[in-house]
């Protein structure tokens, strides 16, 4: 009987609209290649059409988060041009990079090496959970390439321009404790996909709406004024104290 063929990006979601994607080509580091590229676009879209959903993990198979883009696949064709090349990179982009566009929290849980565009989309999710073997590296100009898929913007948001610009140029990399000391993950954990998880039961606890509108505040702190800030968190604030839990606890100091 022939065996069925292995799926490249899996996808589960618990009853309570905790979603998990997971990169499941670990014989090649869950490096992104066509296969992963669609899969993972096709999952990020049923995430994003689920009015339920209440957060993501996204994970890898195996000791490799992700080994970044299948390089024989997008560049050992000769005779392209730049324009050509250029329209194949933007589709693997728009594979991790639509991530940034999901209303819901999103996690990325690294045990191992997230390497390239594996950087980019481990840095496209809100939070990063590290283990003692994962290793941040942007080693593209170590193979000739300039960063791509975000990577200096991701990288000069969260060090700096002088720290992303050494370890760009340098082709660096960063070890998991680095990455929390430098900012570049929120916590280390030895088994870093269950503290995904873990986080990820806390926050679909939450009122759905009050979660999806801190991400929103979060993200606009990052690229607003102060008052635009007050004014968006004035108006969530307001929203929020209608709801139950609020009202439950005022009702506690009237006794």
């Amino acid at each position: 009987m022939p065996s069925l063929p292995v799926t490249k990006v899996l996808r589960d979601r618990t009853e309570d609209g905790r979603w998990t994607i997971t990169l499941n080509d670990p014989d090649r580091r869950n490096a992104i290649d066509p296969e992963v590229r669609d899969g993972l676009i096709a999952a990020i879209t049923e995430i994003a059409a689920d009015r339920d959903a209440r957060t993501l993990v996204i994970a890898g198979a195996g000791p490799a988060f992700c080994a970044g883009a299948d390089l024989p696949a997008m560049f050992n064709r000769t005779g392209r041009s730049v324009a050509d090349i250029r329209a194949d990179l933007h589709e693997i982009y728009d594979s991790f990079l639509r991530v940034l566009s999901l209303p819901i929290p999103t996690i990325a849980a690294i045990q191992g090496p997230a390497v390239g565009a594996g950087l980019n989309l481990a840095m496209a999710c809100d939070t990063r959970i590290v283990g003692p073997q994962a290793q941040l590296i942007a080693s593209f100009t170590k193979i000739g390439l300039h960063p791509g898929g975000g990577c200096t913007w991701f990288l000069t948001r969260t060090l700096g321009p002088e720290r992303a610009m050494q370890l760009l140029l340098d082709g660096g990399s960063v070890d998991g404790p680095e990455a929390v000391r430098l900012g570049l993950a929120g916590t280390l954990a030895e088994d870093p996909l269950a503290a995904a998880h873990e986080r990820a039961g806390r926050w679909a606890a939450l009122d759905p709406t009050l979660a999806r509108d801190i991400k929103t505040s979060v993200r606009m702190a990052t690229t607003s004024d102060l008052a635009t800030s007050v004014e968006f968190e004035s108006w969530a604030q307001a929203s929020s104290a209608t709801g139950p839990a609020i009202q439950e606890t005022v009702a506690r100091f009237r006794r």
